[in-house]
């Protein structure tokens, strides 16, 4: 069986599958990720996230995330283009307005438990009628929801609340 080349693509679950010596370092560079520490959730939300995501929702760069697991796990570092600007919204919309909120999922419960919330998410997304918000409140930011949302054709913004509580607003375009 081929080693796994660890690149940006890389699923969090498939890393720590073939590297399990990796967990301790990938806490360390996004410290949100001591979660993963939690079976349950290494079994979801892991499967679904990428280390580019992972890098984005640590807050750090994608190139210094990559080299440092491909260090310790015996890999040459490699140059990674440089990704254009996040592709997250953090600047609030002008489509943004308080009463267009028309339901508000709070994902903290259903991750705690081990359910992968995407499912839920956009099924709801998509029952928006035109004109109207779906609240997301989440511990993190849910970077394979938003990218899978923004994919689907569907506006978001993030507000970081900064006390490990994002809200992540979805519109139709």
């Amino acid at each position: 069986m081929e080693p796994l080349i660890i690149t940006p693509k890389t699923k969090i679950y498939d890393l720590l599958e073939a590297y399990p010596q990796l967990e301790d370092p990938l806490i360390t560079a996004a410290p949100q990720f001591k979660k993963l520490k939690n079976p349950i959730l290494r079994k979801t939300i892991a499967r679904v996230t990428t280390l580019s995501q992972a890098a984005t929702i640590g807050g750090i760069r994608v190139e210094e995330l990559v080299n440092a697991l491909r260090e310790a796990a015996g890999q040459e570092h490699t140059a990674i283009p440089s990704e254009e600007e996040s592709s997250y919204n953090y600047e609030q919309p002008e489509w943004f307005a308080a009463e267009t909120i028309a339901a508000t999922i709070d994902i903290r419960e259903m991750l705690n438990a081990g359910e992968q919330p995407v499912h839920e998410v956009l099924s709801t997304i998509k029952k928006l009628e035109a004109g109207q918000v779906l609240e997301l409140i989440a511990p993190f930011l849910p970077a394979p929801l938003v990218d899978k949302a923004s994919g689907l054709g569907y506006a978001h913004w993030i507000m970081d609340n900064g006390t490990e509580e994002f809200r992540i607003y979805f519109k139709n375009k």
